[in-house]
């Protein structure tokens, strides 16, 4: 049994936190506040956020008083633990009892016999987090409030950042469409979860300096940004690229530092600004140092206690490059914060661990939001959710932003994390929950995030719901059932849910990937049926019907959108997707709703063709074409075999399962989830003088149509070589191998055997997708060989899409 599905199974049956196994609850729907705090720059907005998400929820207002009530009235008494001396000696006497706690931490204690919750925090976020760790405990409900009354907890942060990015700009599903309230009130909940840290970014990125979604100028929203995480006492950083055109030039220099004046004198707070070596904006690691040098000083004019972090982030990068950058990040400049650990770094973390010296610390900048051509792909992806949910769905992964996170937690000081907007919502929560206690278990998460954004009467079903959700993405869709079970859950939670939770934007991304994903896959049902019956007639075509074959079949292939099925699935989506975007700016469409390409428009996919009929109405009209009869049979026919190795022969797609076994691992994906040590699968054919294409489709090379396994492929990333294994060859035969060489790197690669033997040496891939080599008989002579791929320096890696070992 998998590890995951066991922990999910145990703690749904075992777990005493079951809606099965309700402990006692205090009552405190007539609580009232006190605190021995009286400095506001302590208190700051923490005692406003306990009033105002109680409220929103019971339509109760707790009061502040003045002094302690009477014996046996509700209350919830906030102090600093250097104020315990204040507090009455029964409140004392348990406080001690909990373990110590450290800065950041706080004590939650429910007393039920004295009807009072204490929260003691180590310092102002200490207050701040045990409100929200209270608000996550609490039963909130139209005019009740309960509490459970064995809670007990001493905490603190394992990690001192904890934070994600928050990025004003087009290039986003959703944050451009943010309103200064939206905003606040995201912060705030992601604060409720650990989070300390909030990234922001300048008015001028990589991206469009507006967008028709935006409320207010990005320089406005960026100072609302800073002066929110100010006021709830979070740290800010601001990812600052270098986009000028020359940093050695004196007249660009000048430029430069007098837009970055222009954002540093006018936030609030800045703690922080990181800045990427390159994606966007490559410099060679001396000019970078040296202009960094400059802009620290202006830094620190405006926030003397900043500091400046740098990625070694750079798409081809040589030894040479890294040598230089390490060699400047080791002299420790005064300005300098430390190192982040993000997306196109070629090196593991583990490794510049051992290069930088262990006082400089390293920062995650984890991908959470993107499912495919990132940091921290979806293992194993079925092509047909690549093809439709794309590279930035609504993606809940809590397992494995968990198994992420603890696999490199140990090498940094915790984390911001890479986001482009709300698709990755329960990645957020997940993330910060780790990096504040790694051990915690993800169900947990769960349940807190349904009990205080949901309802508390669907704790268990929703937190189950999303991890139905994730598992929906294990294995093939074809013959993954439990996609339409998760659709069950999910309608049986809408169904008994009142209006206010339907309406809620958090249920709305959990049900509409129920919906889609249950479309997906009774659509890949219905469409490989077609494609099935289709080349059955095609088979059967004999000497003077090839034609009518061919006629036969296309009608057959068009079937799939001549009279689609569930369309009732698909109009939900469409409904929700217009909910979404009304309620948080979700933009799942770009006609409708302003998206931009490969930025979360999944819905514009869903009706993307997940069998082969592209390439083969393609194909029919190359035949068509043909005059003779003959020739006509024999090209359906190869087309029917295009896969076809011959007698003896092997073929093997490596975007399929049944061939994957043939990759050689170096690690498992839970050592190696970036796979920076060892393969991973990619999606998309590639086009000529194109570095990028939004989606996932069986178009390639100078435009034509392309087979669709074309569009997934074995990968390994920069240098790390490429193995792929073949056993129970034929010791005395000879073999030629013909290779499909698809993919968006292009690079160029060099193919050898595990015995040196060069079957060919460099050569440009990504202008043609077929080559075909004589394999060294030496090679093959113990009838075992091992294939091995490399590609140049500075190349991002090397990809393999087909293989046909064709026996001569």
């Amino acid at each position: 049994m998998h590890k995951y599905i066991f922990i999910f199974l145990f703690i749904t049956y075992f777990s005493p936190f079951t809606q099965n196994a309700k402990a006692q609850t205090l009552d405190l729907s007539k609580a009232q506040i006190y605190t021995t705090i009286s400095d506001k720059n302590t208190l700051l907005r923490s005692l406003e956020v306990l009033q105002n998400e109680i409220e929103k929820r019971s339509g109760i207002k707790y009061q502040i008083v003045k002094k302690l009530p009477k014996a046996g009235q509700q209350i919830i008494v906030v102090a600093l633990e250097s104020d315990i001396l204040k507090l009455a000696d029964s409140y004392k006497t348990a406080l001690n009892k909990l373990p110590e706690i450290k800065s950041e931490g706080f004590k939650l204690l429910v007393l039920p016999t004295d009807k009072t919750v204490l929260i003691v925090g180590k310092d102002t976020r200490g207050i701040l987090y045990g409100v929200g760790r209270l608000l996550r405990n609490m039963e909130i409900r139209q005019g009740e409030i309960h509490v459970e009354e064995n809670l007990a907890i001493a905490t603190s942060p394992r990690y001192p950042i904890r934070g994600h990015q928050l990025g004003y700009r087009p290039k986003t599903n959703a944050y451009d469409a943010f309103t200064v309230a939206g905003f606040d009130q995201y912060i705030r909940d992601l604060a409720l979860f650990g989070a300390n840290s909030i990234e922001i970014m300048p008015p001028r990125t990589d991206d469009d300096f507006t967008s028709p979604h935006m409320k207010l100028p990005a320089v406005k929203m960026i100072m609302e940004q800073s002066r929110i995480c100010k006021e709830y006492g979070l740290n800010v950083s601001i990812w600052y690229p270098n986009l000028g055109k020359d940093y050695a030039n004196p007249d660009s220099i000048k430029k430069e530092l007098k837009e970055r004046e222009e954002i540093f004198s006018i936030l609030p707070k800045l703690d922080a600004v990181f800045v990427p070596a390159g994606d966007p904006g490559d410099l060679e690691p001396d000019v970078l140092f040296a202009w960094l040098e400059k802009e620290a000083v202006l830094l620190q004019k405006y926030h003397p206690n900043a500091k400046i972090w740098v990625s070694p982030q750079v798409f081809r990068p040589t030894q040479k490059w890294f040598d230089s950058f390490f060699g400047h990040v080791n002299k420790e400049y005064s300005w300098f914060g430390g190192v982040v650990f993000g997306p196109w770094i070629k090196l593991p973390v583990q490794k510049i661990r051992e290069l930088v010296k262990p006082s400089i610390p390293i920062r995650h900048y984890p991908d959470i939001t993107h499912n495919y051509s990132s940091q921290y792909p979806v293992p194993n992806w079925d092509l047909a959710y690549a093809m439709t949910l794309g590279r930035e769905s609504i993606n809940p992964r809590p397992h494995d932003e968990k198994a992420i996170h603890n696999a490199f937690d140990q090498y940094g000081v915790g984390s911001i994390s890479y986001s482009e907007g709300t698709n990755d919502d329960v990645n957020k929560f997940v993330w910060s929950d780790q990096d504040w206690d790694p051990e915690r278990p993800v169900i947990e998460t769960l349940r807190d995030y349904a009990r205080l954004f949901i309802s508390p009467d669907f704790t268990e079903n929703f937190a189950q719901g999303i991890v139905a959700l994730e598992n929906n993405w294990r294995g093939e869709l074809l013959t993954n059932e439990s996609v339409d079970r998760t659709l069950l859950q999910w309608q049986q939670i809408e169904k008994q849910a009142p209006l206010k939770v339907q309406q809620t934007a958090r249920f709305q991304m959990g049900l509409i990937r129920a919906y889609f994903d249950a479309y997906t896959r009774q659509r890949l049902i219905y469409e490989t049926a077609l494609e099935s019956q289709a080349k059955e007639i095609l088979g059967n075509a004999k000497a003077g019907t090839s034609l009518t074959s061919i006629q036969q079949a296309k009608a057959i292939l068009e079937t799939a959108w001549k009279k689609p099925i569930l369309s009732d699935y698909q109009a939900k989506c469409n409904s929700l997707a217009d909910s979404l975007f009304k309620s948080i700016g979700a933009q799942l469409t770009i006609k409708k709703h302003g998206a931009m390409s490969g930025r979360g428009n999944f819905i514009d996919l869903i009706n993307m063709p997940l069998n082969d009929a592209p390439w083969l109405l393609d194909q029919f009209v190359q035949i068509e074409k043909i005059t003779d009869e003959t020739e006509r049979l024999k090209k359906i026919n190869e087309m029917l075999h295009r896969t076809d190795p011959g007698p003896g022969g092997f073929y093997d797609h490596f975007g399929d399962s049944e061939s994957w076994y043939r990759v050689v691992q170096n690690l498992s994906w839970k050592d190696d989830p970036g796979s920076l040590l060892s393969p991973r699968t990619s999606f998309g054919v590639g086009l000529v003088g194109e570095e990028w294409v939004d989606e996932i489709q069986a178009t390639g090379f100078k435009g034509q149509v392309t087979p669709r396994v074309w569009m997934k492929q074995a990968k390994t990333l920069y240098d790390h070589p490429l193995k792929i294994h073949y056993n129970e060859l034929d010791a005395k035969a000879n073999y030629r191998i013909r290779i499909a060489y698809t993919g968006r790197f292009r690079s160029r690669m060099k193919m050898t055997t595990d015995d040196g033997q060069v079957v060919h040496d460099f050569l440009q891939t990504g202008e043609t997708p077929i080559f075909e080599f004589d394999v060294p008989k030496a090679a093959t002579a113990d009838g075992v060989v091992t294939f091995i791929w490399n590609c140049g320096e500075g190349e991002r890696g090397s990809q393999v899409t087909e293989i046909w070992l064709i026996k001569k």
